[in-house]
C-alpha cells in the first residue's frame, strides 16, 4: 500500500504579504474597478476574485473580449471599504477602522462575505449600536411601527427604552412594548409579561396622566404586562407630586412626550 504524501506549509506570513502587495496593483491585474463617488481607479486579478467570492464570480464569470475590457462601475462602495475586501479576499485577513468598519459591513453583506461580516459587526458593534440608536430617535413614531422593532431583542430593545432622546409620546412607547411583548411571546411560546419582564422597567409611567394611567392598570389586569409595583410606584408620584418619589418609575421627560398638567411637578425636566 502506498504511503500517504507528506503535506508541507510553508509560512503564512510572507505568502499573505506577498498577496498583499497584488492588492490594487496595475501589474498583471485583468480587471479594473471604478469605485465610489470619487470614482476611483482599482486593479484586481479576476481569477482571484472569482474562486473567492461568489458575487465576483456572478459579476466577472464571463470571458473578457478582445481589446481593452472596460471598467467595472461599483459607484455605491467607498473606495476605502472596497480596497478592505479585496484586502480579505487576497490574504484572508484584513485591519479594520472604526471610521469605516459599518462601509466594510454593509460592503461585506452585499458581497456574501459571512466571515468578514462576522468581524466587521463585532469590531464596529459600538459605532453601528449608536447609529442605529440615532436613526430611531429621530424617526421614533416611523421605526416603532415597522416589523424591524417588533423583531428586534430584548437587549437591543433596552438602550432605546431608556433614551431621553425618542421623539415619542410614552402612552404610544408603551402601546409599541405591549405590541413588542406579543410577537414575542407567540415566537417564544411564553407570557407576555415574562417577555416584557427585562424592558418594562424603562417605561416612564409617571409620565402618564391619571387617566390614561388609570387605563392602563385595567388593561394590565386583563393582559399583564408590567409589574403592579411598577404602576405602584407611578401613582406615588402622582400624588405626592414630587418626581423623586418615583424612583422605580423613572420621571424624566423624553424629547417627544407631550406635555400634561402634571409634568410641572416633576422635578426632572428633559434635558
Amino acid at each position: 500500500m502506498e504511503n500517504p504524501g507528506l503535506v508541507v506549509h510553508g509560512e503564512a506570513a510572507p505568502f499573505s504579504t506577498a498577496l498583499r502587495s497584488l492588492v490594487n496593483n496595475r501589474l498583471y491585474s485583468d480587471v479594473r474597478f471604478v469605485v465610489g463617488q470619487e470614482r476611483q481607479e482599482v486593479f484586481a486579478h479576476r481569477c482571484l476574485l472569482t474562486c473567492r467570492c461568489n458575487f465576483f464570480q456572478r459579476l466577472l464569470g464571463q470571458e473578457p473580449g478582445p481589446g481593452v475590457p472596460s471598467p467595472v462601475v461599483l459607484s455605491t462602495v467607498p473606495s476605502e471599504a472596497f480596497l478592505a475586501v479585496l484586502e480579505f479576499l487576497y490574504t484572508n485577513s484584513v485591519k479594520l477602522y472604526r471610521h469605516s468598519v459599518l462601509e466594510v459591513l454593509t460592503a461585506a453583506v452585499e458581497y456574501g462575505l459571512e466571515e468578514l461580516r462576522k468581524v466587521a459587526v463585532t469590531f464596529g458593534l459600538g459605532p453601528l449600536q449608536e447609529r442605529c440608536i440615532a436613526f430611531i430617535e429621530a424617526h421614533s413614531q416611523e421605526a416603532l411601527r415597522t416589523r424591524g422593532f417588533l423583531e428586534l431583542s430584548a437587549p437591543a430593545l433596552l438602550p432605546l427604552l431608556r433614551s431621553d432622546k425618542l421623539c415619542v409620546d410614552e402612552a404610544e412607547l408603551v402601546l409599541a412594548a405591549r405590541s413588542w411583548a406579543r410577537v414575542g411571546a407567540a415566537v417564544l411560546e411564553r407570557p407576555v409579561a415574562e417577555v416584557a419582564a427585562p424592558v418594562v422597567r424603562e417605561l416612564r409611567l409617571a409620565l402618564l396622566a391619571p387617566a390614561e394611567l388609570s387605563a392602563l392598570e385595567e388593561q394590565n389586569r386583563r393582559e399583564p404586562l408590567i409589574p403592579v409595583e411598577q404602576i405602584v410606584e407611578a401613582w406615588k408620584c402622582h400624588a405626592l407630586r414630587r418626581g423623586d418619589a418615583a424612583r422605580g418609575a423613572p420621571c424624566r421627560r423624553r424629547r417627544g412626550t407631550l406635555p400634561r398638567e402634571h409634568h410641572r411637578f416633576l422635578d426632572l425636566p428633559f434635558k
